[in-house]
């Protein structure tokens, strides 16, 4: 008897996100243009992009009802990260990764603040190959809306090797947001 169910969907290797990606400070759809200057910085293992929704079960722990009703399940929020290691580190990005800091540009220092500005928070992007490696490649995207570093300030070092700067940044909803817009957005974008 042949195995009937070992086998693959047939877009398999148009669908394949490809390579690790990079974390830009913008990212343009239309196009699906990246300027290298919006790249914050080089990485090593990968990007770890999570979106997870947290539930509240009304039903739960109410005489007579099963937990899991799907009437009585409610989306109450999201948690957006992104984490990872860069390799490569400017003064810019390191006031990126400080998250509440100022950067004076004539001596590289980042001073850290005691308080948040609205300036600390900042649209993110992931974006990572996608399909076919020929022709006009596609992309898949994750925008973090309002992303801030709350990984705070990491640098491992090792001999013979290079130092990493460990990040992981949260995107944040808004109050002034009334329709509570989750803060991520998700792009896959065939290519040609």
């Amino acid at each position: 008897m042949a195995l009937a169910y070992t086998k693959l969907p047939a877009d398999t290797f148009e669908t394949l996100q490809i390579n690790a990606g990079v974390i830009a400070k913008a990212f343009d759809t239309s196009t699906g243009a990246l300027n290298t200057s919006d790249i914050i910085g080089a990485t090593t293992g990968g990007i770890q992009i999570n979106c997870t929704p947290n539930f509240s079960d009304w039903g739960e722990n109410v005489d007579n009802c099963a937990n899991n009703t799907l009437q009585l399940k409610v989306l109450e929020d999201w948690t957006v990260t992104a984490s990872g290691s860069f390799v490569s580190m400017s003064a810019a990005s390191a006031e990126i990764l400080v998250g509440a800091g100022d950067l004076t540009a004539a001596s590289g220092k980042i001073a850290p603040r005691a308080e948040l500005e609205d300036s600390d928070f900042r649209d993110l992007w992931f974006v990572g190959d996608y399909g076919n490696r020929t022709g006009n490649g596609g992309y898949i995207a994750v925008k973090l809306i309002n992303a801030l570093s709350t990984g705070g300030w990491q640098l491992k070092t090792e001999k013979n090797q290079k130092g990493q700067f460990s990040f992981e940044f949260t995107g944040h909803y808004d109050l002034e947001d009334e329709t509570r817009t989750p803060p991520f957005e998700v792009y896959v974008k065939a290519g040609s």
